[in-house]
């Protein structure tokens, strides 16, 4: 199974200069809980605004450069080739950035939303999620509270016809 994972403003806002704008601590638990013991695929930008792979996690990294080496990561030079090195993984997750999340929104199975119910000044956006093709099969509603800025929604999308 692939998934997409992602943290979406209202307007599909993703980030801006290569940075999270919210801060919602809630979804970096739920996050990690998520992601822990699997593959994690994401793009060069996304890894450089961690900083480091995160622990517990086999970080795959898709970049066209041929020389770039990250510590700890496999490195790789196309979304196939990720999907391929990660197919041992039963899950396998995708964590973007919007380069990355346009070419897999094409063929992954689900899509792990945290809906942020605000709308920010970006610079990179969520692809538009079709309802001819997800359907959305759980969501939770939670409030914002004390160490949670905004209100927000856990929503979990899935595929409605086989590719």
């Amino acid at each position: 199974m692939i998934t997409i994972i992602a943290a979406v403003a209202n307007n599909n806002a993703l980030g801006k200069n290569n940075q999270l704008i919210w801060h919602l601590p809630a979804d970096l638990i739920r996050f990690k809980k998520t992601t822990l013991n699997h593959y994690i695929i994401m793009g060069r930008k996304t890894f450089e605004s961690l900083g480091k792979p995160l622990p517990n996690r086999t970080t795959v990294i898709v970049t066209r450069n041929n020389e770039y080496k990250a510590d700890g990561c496999i490195v790789v030079h196309s979304l196939k080739e990720a999907l391929e090195v990660s197919k041992k993984d039963e899950n396998v997750f995708i964590l973007g950035g919007a380069k990355i999340y346009e070419q897999a929104i094409n063929f992954a199975d689900v899509l792990d939303i945290t809906l942020i119910h605000h709308n920010f000044e970006a610079d990179v956006y969520f692809p538009k999620i079709d309802a001819s093709i997800w359907k959305e099969s759980t969501r939770q509603n939670l409030k914002a509270d004390d160490k949670n800025k905004y209100d927000y929604s856990f929503v979990t999308y899935t595929r409605k016809t086989s590719l």
